[in-house]
């Protein structure tokens, strides 16, 4: 963030970060010379892709620590662009709003919808996509996210391709190769993974965007159906941006 020469911000946002849109939104407000932008991350990638302005990482201590810090550090808006899995801090965020007045905006990007020859099957889950997924094929890639590995870790029948950003940890299957990569990823590349691998079901959670979108498409061109977990209840309430663009526009609108 910088501003114009003796001209100090007047507004403090809050990026509850992680996202592809949260960086967007950091690079979108690092040269508006009436915002300081600080953005938030959870810490759980070794090696973070760090957006422009002030950066913290680690959590903040529950509800009463993140309106501390709001409070203390003259946060003037919040805008929580974290990935749609990460329901608590969603959660402490509007509690926080609650406590300190200060407004939240929901930056939550779209999630994904079945197209005409998608096979695509429903679990509320990780437990629920582990139960139904021996039945849908015994060569998985599993493009869950590394935290929630442990909960195929039962199934020593199913041989899994996991792709994460760093290396599981914990409990995980016996029959495993971990593909260590960070998105985007081109549809000509996930083509020929799930070929090279002999794929016979994707797993996935519905995190919505184009970065991970072309695995879809290569799972529908080679007939290979999809379990998708569906994504968490999210707080009720509060204003919410599908975009970048429309997030802008509600801290332009905001007199604060």
């Amino acid at each position: 963030m910088s501003a114009e020469p003796g001209r100090e911000p007047d507004r403090h946002v809050l990026i509850l970060g992680g996202t592809t849109e949260a960086r967007r939104l950091a690079e979108a407000l690092e040269h508006h010379p009436s915002y300081q932008v600080t953005t938030s991350l959870a810490g759980r990638v070794a090696v973070p892709l760090l957006p422009p302005g002030g950066t913290r990482i680690g959590g903040f201590g529950g509800i009463t620590g993140l309106a501390g810090w709001i409070v203390g550090f003259g946060v003037t808006h919040v805008v929580d662009a974290t990935h749609p899995f990460a329901e608590r801090i969603s959660f402490n965020a509007a509690e926080a709003e609650a406590l300190t007045g200060v407004p939240t905006l929901a930056l939550r990007r779209p999630g994904w919808t079945p197209g005409p020859g998608d096979d695509w099957r429903f679990a509320d889950s990780l437990e629920e996509a582990a139960a139904a997924l021996p039945a849908l094929g015994g060569r998985a890639f599993l493009t869950t996210g590394r935290m929630g590995l442990h909960t195929f870790a039962r199934l020593t029948d199913t041989w899994f391709l996991v792709r994460s950003v760093d290396p599981p940890d914990g409990p995980v299957p016996p029959q495993l190769e971990v593909l260590l990569a960070r998105g985007p990823f081109a549809l000509a590349d996930e083509r020929e993974l799930l070929a090279r691998h002999r794929i016979e079901v994707l797993v996935t959670k519905d995190s919505g965007g184009s970065a991970t979108s072309p695995k879809l498409t290569a799972a529908r061109e080679a007939g290979i159906p999809v379990l998708v977990v569906r994504r968490p209840a999210v707080p009720e309430g509060q204003p919410q941006a599908a975009s970048v663009l429309e997030a802008l526009r509600w801290l332009d609108a905001d007199p604060a």
